[in-house]
Parts: C-alpha cells; structure tokens; sequence
C-alpha cells in the first residue's frame, strides 16, 4: 500500500521542498536495494538556514523541534531524488544531532520534530529506530541535522 506523501503534508500545512544541494564532497541520498540512506539534512530553507546557534541557549527548545521538522522535509526530498517518495514503506532509522549548549540534555525532545512527523504521514510504519546525539558544532552552525533511512517498495 502507498501513501500519498504531498497530500500527508498538505493536511500539515507543509510541502515538500526542493532537495538541498550538498556542501561538500558526498550526495544527498544513496539507494541500495530496497533501503535509501540519506546525508545529514540541515534545517534550510531556499537554499539558506531558517535560524543558526545553540539549542537551549539562543534557540529555544521548541524552535529546534520545528527545525528538526524542516531537516525531515529535507531529508524526504533527498530521498525523493533516488527514489519515489510515494513507495516509502518502513522510516528504518532517524539520526538526530543537537548543537546545545554546554550541559543541555534534552535531545530526544529535538529530535521529535522529524519523528512525529513521520509517524503522521505513515503511523506505525513511520515508527523508527532512533537516536538522539548532543554535539558541539554542526555544519553552518546549525542547531541540529537530521538522517534519515527508510525502506522502499517496487
């Protein structure tokens, strides 16, 4: 059974963006078999940072969710280029990273953005393995990134 994906989003008031282009030497998903495998997604938006700095200290906890969700978006449009987003049928695993200040422990509550999103477009099958990883820097000085693998049907 598919899910019509765009039309999950649109019952959000979300669309699905166009795919960022990488910053460095890699591609923004890769397909092996049934399994896509994305790179880390920033929370970008037209091509710039929605917001940059550390989460619990100039970015608020709630305000990392929201971003998480868009690094979700970005990470399904990364997969929308290797495969049809439509046929996703298991969300395997999500990787979340925080950029927080120094003794900020609430990452799962980050990292929540791209998981309740997923389980909205494809409910138990948008239920993952999941971890949720504080760091010190990110790339661009994001307050968090996200990875995504999911399991497609052909």
């Amino acid at each position: 059974m598919s899910t019509d994906v765009r039309a999950k989003l649109t019952e959000l008031g979300l669309t699905l963006p166009v795919a960022a282009l990488p910053i460095a030497a890699y591609v923004p998903a890769v397909r092996t078999g049934n399994i896509v495998f994305t790179a880390g997604q920033l929370p970008l938006v037209d091509g710039a940072m929605a917001q940059t700095g550390k989460t619990g200290g100039d970015v608020s906890v709630e305000r990392a969710k929201e971003l998480a969700q868009i690094c979700a978006l970005n990470a399904l449009a990364a997969v929308a280029l290797v495969a049809d987003i439509n046929k996703i049928v298991k969300v395997v695993r999500v990787v979340g990273y925080v950029n927080g200040v120094a003794g900020f422990v609430n990452h799962p509550a980050v990292v929540n953005g791209a998981s309740e999103l997923f389980v909205h477009i494809w409910g138990d099958a948008g239920k993952h393995a999941r971890s949720a990883i504080g760091v010190a820097e990110l790339p661009l000085n994001s307050p968090v990134e996200i990875e995504l693998t999911v399991e497609i049907s052909d």
